[in-house]
């Protein structure tokens, strides 16, 4: 049976993986891969409106996935910790292990 803080860690973890499973944050986070973006750039980027951007930027903030900083009137975002695209690679390879699995099924069909 899980104690108390393993179950703490827990959901932790849960809430930094949910802070990231929308496709725009997943988009954002792979945007943010090479460096600071300006939120302008960010929306420009996935193709949305900056006032949904910002929402879904304050939940990745909440959850310790992402740092701002404010210049003038410009707010610039980064990845807190870039170990974030380590996760979505594994997704990435977990993805295309499945499409290879449902094309050896098909082929054998």
């Amino acid at each position: 049976m899980l104690n108390r803080e393993s179950k703490a860690l827990y959901e932790r973890k849960a809430e930094i993986i949910k802070a990231v499973a929308h496709p725009l944050r997943v988009a954002v986070v792979d945007f943010l891969k090479d460096g600071e973006k300006c939120v302008c750039d960010i929306a420009a980027h996935v193709g949305s409106e900056r006032s949904n951007v910002s929402r879904h930027l304050a939940v990745m903030l909440k959850a310790g996935v992402l740092r701002s900083r404010k210049e003038g009137l410009m707010v610039f975002y980064e990845l807190r910790t870039p170990c974030i695209l380590n996760f979505l690679n594994c997704a990435t390879q977990t993805l295309k292990h499945n499409v290879n699995e449902e094309v050896k099924v098909m082929a054998g069909a």
